[in-house]
């Protein structure tokens, strides 16, 4: 289903171990632009799935997209909330972000879908799929958040002079 809040739970991990390295707005903008793709296909009932997007050629393009618009888009939102101090994003931070959030969604997607060919144009054949269980991948993703949740709050009490938006 496109637009699932699993593909966050990693990225909630990453961003409490990398800081101010990583951006989770534009990671999150990013796995939003790779359901792009099969959203349209649901509405129209037309197309594959996880088509072109779902490719590591098709991430490698969105990552560069979503770094593009993500960072702008990202620093409004943070500006709309108050979180001046936020901004602005260095490029590599939306990079790096951006990257990961793509490619981290092929490899969740290509897990449990079988329609992704993470490989193609190689081949058609999906190598990710079944390796590991969709139940164990959703606890590994809903296990990922939390840790990274209490590890966020954990890092931010222990700064001195650590603010909170």
């Amino acid at each position: 289903m496109p637009f699932t809040p699993f593909h966050m739970g990693p990225g909630l991990l990453i961003k409490a171990v990398m800081q101010g390295a990583f951006s989770l707005m534009v990671f999150g903008w990013a796995q939003i632009v790779m359901d792009i793709q099969p959203l349209v296909v649901i509405l129209s009932g037309e197309g594959h799935l996880h088509g072109f997007t779902h490719t590591w050629i098709g991430a490698s393009l969105l990552g560069v997209a979503s770094a593009l618009s993500g960072k702008y888009l990202s620093e409004l939102g943070l500006r709309l909330i108050g979180c001046r101090r936020f901004v602005p994003i260095r490029w590599p931070v939306a990079l790096v972000s951006a990257f990961i959030g793509t490619f981290s969604h092929v490899l969740l997607d290509g897990i449990m879908h079988a329609d992704v060919e993470p490989f193609w144009p190689l081949t058609r054949a999906n190598g990710l799929l079944g390796l590991m269980s969709v139940q164990a991948m959703h606890w590994f993703c809903l296990g990922s958040g939390v840790a990274g949740a209490l590890l966020a709050v954990f890092v931010g009490t222990r700064r001195p002079g650590a603010h909170r938006c």
